[in-house]
């Protein structure tokens, strides 16, 4: 028998995922109760630096909010949009990213930004967003004067449609921080045999594409594979990859900017 909140009793549930973790909560969301902030992100399968120890829970305007072991209550001062994922009642995802506001930094910001309004891709097909820039900006009017109101409004213009990583979003704006040619995230480049690949970012008019090489290329062989097979065709092409880890967004960056910049001409 499994006692994952005060006055909860589940069986069979995988208590380390969020969606388990919500169902066995559920039985306690009172009406008009959703789940909010970091929780509604991680249901939304947004990058989050780290996944949530605590269940975020928004109660209604004038309501209690939820208090409990292992949950975070809130009260909206403004009813919200809500959704339902997987099963759950949940907060809309441009309102959740201006309740992330205050407890994310600017780049981790804009990549869930990124991540809400870039539509999935399977191949060349892509899906539905989860919402648009238009609602992004919305919400942030909406939010007005609130908590986060200062980083809501420092993020959402470098919020783009086509990232698909963290890291290919932080890497991004090293580009706009240092004053260089910002890149497009995932454009399709298409190859001399009609192959269209799509390199996590590149400078279209001087044809280079940058490549985020994170920890999965170590433990997913298919994806490490279909990458490394990406780069070579695009070298192969005639463009230059340049190739990114991790230490160069932190303590390698000054060496890693000047490389581009002069990679770039000294591009301003």
């Amino acid at each position: 028998m499994q006692r994952p909140f005060t006055a909860v009793r589940s069986l069979g549930l995988d208590l380390d995922d969020i969606v388990d973790r919500c169902r066995a909560y559920e039985p306690l969301l009172r009406d008009g109760e959703a789940f909010s902030h970091e929780t509604a992100a991680a249901l939304f399968r947004l990058p989050l630096p780290r996944m949530p120890d605590l269940i975020h829970v928004l109660a209604p305007t004038g309501s209690v909010r939820a208090r409990g072991r292992g949950v975070v209550g809130h009260v909206a001062s403004v009813a919200p949009p809500v959704v339902v994922r997987d099963g759950l009642t949940v907060v809309a995802p441009a309102v959740v990213w201006c309740q992330l506001a205050a407890a994310l930094s600017r780049d981790d910001l804009v990549a869930v930004g990124d991540a809400i309004v870039t539509p999935p891709r399977r191949g060349e097909v892509r899906g539905t967003a989860l919402a648009g820039l238009g609602e992004l900006r919305a919400a942030a009017r909406a939010w007005g004067s609130r908590r986060g109101a200062r980083m809501i409004a420092e993020a959402l213009p470098l919020v783009r449609v086509g990232a698909e990583s963290r890291r290919e979003s932080h890497l991004r704006l090293v580009f706009v921080d240092e004053g260089l040619p910002e890149p497009m995230p995932n454009p399709a480049v298409t190859l001399a045999d009609g192959e269209v690949v799509h390199p996590d970012l590149a400078d279209l008019a001087r044809r280079i594409a940058f490549e985020y090489l994170g920890d999965i290329h170590r433990t997913d062989r298919k994806r490490w594979q279909a990458d490394l097979r990406r780069r070579r065709a695009l070298a192969a092409a005639g463009w230059p990859v340049v190739e990114v880890t991790a230490d160069d967004l932190g303590p390698k960056r000054g060496a890693f900017v000047a490389s581009i910049r002069a990679l770039l001409g000294g591009a301003d």
